[in-house]
């Protein structure tokens, strides 16, 4: 991050936190980077002369008399093709024992794409996981979020979105990562020999919670220049925007802000917003699909965090555990996909939303029976054949490690139909049934 030759420098800090320091300073831009005791920050607040700095690695040893250098410009990130394949920490800075980045200079944090230059998503994007694939198609261009709670295995099913996404880079912005997720990660991107199409972007536990703000922005600046510069089709990875809320919420304390809902900043909508909206679809087909987990608190889906992302995302993938399989599942009930229906049957097989439909009431069918049979409550046949079906399609369609096309996932769909139901019982048009239902 390179500074101007004319730096303004002070050397009277009025106010010190643990995240922030504030001082009288003129002519100091928001978002302005600044050295605080040789420890980079960046502009937070401006009032009449009043500056408010949040130094990233803290503030820990930072004086009174700390000499405050303002650099003149927001951050940047080089970029070029050599991105590819490379490991950075949050400030763009390889970690990985390779060479710095030539390459252009890019602000980081920029607006997102004008909307009179964004194109209707109807792109299809395969993950080979059928919970979300068949159910919850993704489409490129959209932003969508992974709920789940802490102990589910998220960082798992990111890498395997990332190795089976059908795209041309990917871009992972990893928050507050365990030492044992960022190995986890590494090893799986170079054991697949993926490596040549992912960018990888890394907050670990070890290193201070606010550095976790920059994450998003370095890897949506990467995203941008692949997706607008190369026309690349582009999946943004983020983990965990939950860590990366906490670190607001953080900076918003230090600063003695009256804190919203669940004790989060009043800015976290447009916080988040402004990470989201950066997912497009580009008319000269380049595109940048968001996917980003955030983690739930005891299941609370009404926390602030998950709450508000809902708003601004277009649906959510849940993960749950299912006693019945034993399999981690992508939840049909609450998981949602709003734009699957600008690629099911015009992107896909035209069996692809009779199917996906008949087999979310059947399992559904499924549930009323598993309640009747806690209750005490006869069951039927039909409840019985519903309950062996709904073991069998959580274990075979529903399952984060089932790896297949749409085209088998469709086809698994139809033969567990022929197993347990007759084909009046899917609901399914006759037209299609004449079509598939022989063939499974």
């Amino acid at each position: 991050m390179a500074a101007k030759a004319y730096k303004r420098t002070y050397t009277s800090l009025q106010a010190i936190t643990k995240a922030t320091v504030s001082l009288k300073a003129e002519g100091v831009a928001n978002d302005e980077l600044a050295t605080v005791g040789g420890k980079l920050a960046q502009v937070v607040k401006t009032k009449g002369d009043t500056v408010t700095l949040q130094v990233f690695s803290g503030t820990e040893g930072v004086a009174s008399n700390a000499e405050v250098s303002f650099l003149g410009e927001p951050p940047t990130m080089k970029v070029g093709p050599q991105l590819s394949g490379r490991f950075f920490n949050a400030y763009g800075k390889p970690i990985d024992g390779g060479p710095e980045i030539e390459g252009e200079a890019r602000q980081v944090g920029g607006p997102s794409v004008n909307p009179y230059k964004r194109k209707q998503p109807s792109e299809l994007i395969p993950t080979g996981i059928a919970g979300i694939d068949l159910n919850n198609t993704l489409v490129s261009g959209q932003k969508i979020p992974f709920f789940a709670d802490p102990d589910q295995p998220y960082n798992k099913v990111m890498a395997d979105v990332a190795l089976r996404a059908d795209v041309d880079k990917i871009i992972l912005g990893g928050m507050g990562l365990s030492n044992d997720d960022y190995l986890f990660f590494r090893h799986e991107f170079e054991s697949a020999g993926a490596l040549d199409k992912i960018v990888s972007f890394v907050n670990t536990t070890e290193e201070p919670p606010v550095e976790r703000l920059l994450i998003p922005d370095m890897a949506l600046c990467a995203a941008e220049y692949f997706a607008v510069d190369c026309n690349e089709k582009v999946l943004v990875l983020l983990t965990d925007m939950t860590l990366y809320a906490d670190a607001l919420s953080i900076v918003s304390n230090r600063m003695d802000q009256i804190p919203s809902k669940d004790s989060m900043p009043g800015s976290l909508y447009s916080d988040l917003a402004k990470i989201y909206e950066k997912a497009v679809q580009l008319p000269d087909g380049g595109s940048i699909t968001i996917i980003a987990v955030t983690t739930l608190n005891d299941g609370d889906i009404t926390h602030a965090i998950p709450d508000n992302t809902g708003y601004i995302t277009e649906g959510q993938l849940y993960l749950k555990a299912d006693s019945d399989s034993g399999k981690v599942i992508v939840d049909p009930f609450r998981s949602l996909s709003r734009l699957k229906q600008l690629v099911q049957g015009k992107k896909t097989r035209e069996d692809h939303s009779q199917v996906m439909n008949a087999g979310v009431r059947l399992y559904a069918d499924a549930q009323n029976a598993k309640t009747k049979l806690e209750n005490g409550f006869d069951l039927s046949d039909y409840d019985l054949r519903c309950l062996d079906y709904a073991k069998e399609y959580a274990t075979r369609l529903l399952s984060i490690d089932v790896n297949i096309t749409i085209e088998q996932m469709l086809d698994t769909a139809w033969e567990i139909f022929g197993k347990y139901f007759t084909a009046a019982e899917t609901g399914i048009k006759q037209a299609l049934v004449d079509k598939y239902w022989k063939k499974a």
